[in-house]
């Protein structure tokens, strides 16, 4: 009870709401870019849903001969088109002859453009979303050069000896630029020695076998190395509660109960000690060294600090609406590559399915706590390249693998029979909802331990 009550839940509440915004844009645009197709076709229509409609429907209008609904249960959405063996399996329609507006009567290239037509969409709205964002916030990086107090570390990037105050320029022999991409880099490359700059001295971190595993299970928890910063006090909010002195924007943090420091990290786990208690700070404001007293409540913010992108220096680089075209694509290819990398260690064994599969309550946890439209539209991009990949597979019941049955009919000749279809399809959706289960219970898992 008391963890329940501890959860912020205005974070939940708005990474939720992101979450299904983000969700409900791809879904949509996904079943349109079957809808259309196959009005242009002249295919009937019958359903058109977003989210999922077992027994009942949160909203449902009939518009001509197609209903739109809402589902409830938030796992994607679904277009159902006459003639089709789809997730409805509706079995007795494929025992009546084929009318000519039923999906099954049309020629296999039409049937082919109708099948791809989500996943087109998907990777165009992938692209149109990078070249917006290019536009709108140009690219931001942080430069390891700006590093200019190093990192620090987590238990976990200790293990391999990397200690605070270091800084990584480079893995593998090979230079990197922007501590953003650093992590990624690290597990996707499968990194087998780190560039350190510690105390001006050049020196290499052999990385041991299965640390990339580590780094995506530890990601649970935490992230691997943060830019080290001073504790500088951005704002001071009305929930704070001096008793001598107060702080304000700018001051710099150098001491708790006489306890020095230099780091926000230090002052983060010095403090712990002293919640729901009174506790004397120093900070230094100018050319002078200022005292406060002041209570460190465990239940409310008191002020916050100067995030390290404003005091360490992050380089934006803007670009026109045409410039951002070109870089909107080689972003949508670079997500691909590097999501394809990350299923190929996670089938190689590199990476533990337990520790890296996730639900929707893993994709939900990615949105940041405040509303953040840069980052929403980021994931949104991400997401789109995922679905478009995870759809385009060709197994049963997904738009890859109507594909590649409709692939095998244009060379061959031969359509696969009905009865061969159903099976393919019900294995197809045993598969997939043993796999959404499975991803859902490590969910599960993940939150009661």
């Amino acid at each position: 009870m008391s963890s329940l009550i501890a959860i912020d839940w205005s974070s939940v509440g708005i990474k939720a709401a992101q979450f299904v915004l983000s969700f409900s844009i791809l879904v949509v645009l996904h079943e349109m870019g079957h809808f259309f197709p196959a009005r242009w076709f002249k295919c009937r229509v019958e359903k058109f849903y977003l989210f999922f409609n077992p027994w009942f429907s949160i909203w449902k209008k009939k518009i001509g001969e197609t209903e739109y609904g809402i589902g409830w249960v938030p796992f994607g959405g679904f277009v159902k088109i006459s003639g089709m063996i789809d997730e409805s399996m509706d079995k007795e329609q494929m025992k009546l002859p084929a009318e000519p507006w039923e999906f099954r009567s049309k020629p296999a290239w039409q049937r082919l453009i109708i099948m791809i037509g989500g996943v087109v969409v998907n990777i165009l709205l992938a692209i149109v979303i990078f070249i917006g964002i290019t536009w709108v916030w140009g690219e931001e990086n942080l430069p390891i050069k700006n590093l200019k107090y190093g990192v620090y570390t987590d238990s976990l990037a200790r293990t391999i000896g990397i200690k605070d105050g270091d800084n990584i320029v480079g893995i593998d022999g090979k230079k990197i630029d922007n501590f953003g991409t650093l992590e990624a880099d690290i597990v996707l490359s499968d990194a087998k020695k780190l560039q350190i700059v510690r105390n001006g001295q050049d020196t290499d971190l052999t990385i041991p076998e299965g640390f990339s595993k580590k780094i995506i299970k530890n990601k649970k928890m935490s992230a691997l190395i943060f830019p080290r910063c001073p504790a500088v006090v951005d704002s001071v909010t009305p929930a704070a509660n001096f008793s001598e002195g107060r702080l304000q924007k700018g001051d710099r943090l150098i001491s708790i109960n006489q306890i020095p420091f230099d780091y926000l990290n230090e002052f983060v786990k010095l403090k712990k000690p002293y919640m729901d208690s009174v506790v004397s700070l120093a900070a230094i404001r100018g050319q002078d060294t200022i005292q406060v007293k002041m209570l460190i409540n465990s239940k409310a913010v008191s002020f916050t600090f100067v995030s390290f992108p404003a005091l360490l220096g992050t380089e934006v680089k803007e670009f026109s609406l045409v410039q951002s075209i070109p870089i909107g694509f080689k972003r949508c290819w670079q997500t691909l590559d590097r999501y394809v990398t990350s299923l190929k260690q996670l089938f190689t064994g590199k990476v533990a399915a337990s520790d890296s599969l996730g639900s929707v309550i893993s994709i939900g946890n990615t949105f940041p706590g405040v509303w953040d439209w840069k980052k929403f539209w980021t994931l949104t991009g991400i997401f789109s390249i995922v679905l478009a990949f995870m759809n385009i597979l060709p197994i049963p019941a997904l738009d890859g693998g109507h594909a590649l049955f409709t692939i095998y009919e244009m060379i061959t000749g031969r359509k696969p029979g009905d009865k061969f279809m159903e099976y393919a399809q019900m294995a197809g959706m045993v598969l997939l909802l043993g796999l959404m289960a499975y991803a859902l219970g490590l969910d599960f898992w993940r939150l009661f331990k």
